[in-house]
């Protein structure tokens, strides 16, 4: 096939993304108070880390939402067993409510806020 000419198609698939951006609103109680009383005096960052990702989850919701530890730990980078210790901790100090169907199922969790009436 000497002198056929080639042609080459080149197809340029573009694709356009645009950024959706959560936003949500966290109480000045939660930086001024919570946050040191659970980093500084508990030392327990993961406790404040794992409530701040909950809120966010919950942000602009009614009803409580489903996580899994591992759910939390995908999201938080904490281990699993900081992420156990850190709901244990909230749920202690009356910060985090957790409900389950069963032995076996996925949590529910609501956050508290005790500090507003």
């Amino acid at each position: 096939m000497a002198g056929s000419r080639t042609r080459v198609f080149f197809i340029a698939v573009v694709i356009i993304t645009i950024a959706v951006v959560k936003h949500f609103r966290l109480d000045a109680y939660v930086m001024d108070t919570l946050m040191p009383d659970l980093v500084l005096h508990d030392r327990r960052p993961s406790a404040f880390l794992v409530y701040l990702h909950l809120w966010y989850r919950l942000a602009g919701r009614r009803a409580p939402v489903r996580a899994s530890h591992q759910d939390i730990v995908d999201a938080t980078g904490l281990s699993k067993s900081a992420v156990q210790g850190a709901i244990r901790t909230l749920t202690r100090r009356r910060l985090l409510r957790a409900a389950r169907d069963g032995a076996t199922a996925v949590p529910e969790y609501t956050v508290l806020r005790p500090w507003r009436k």
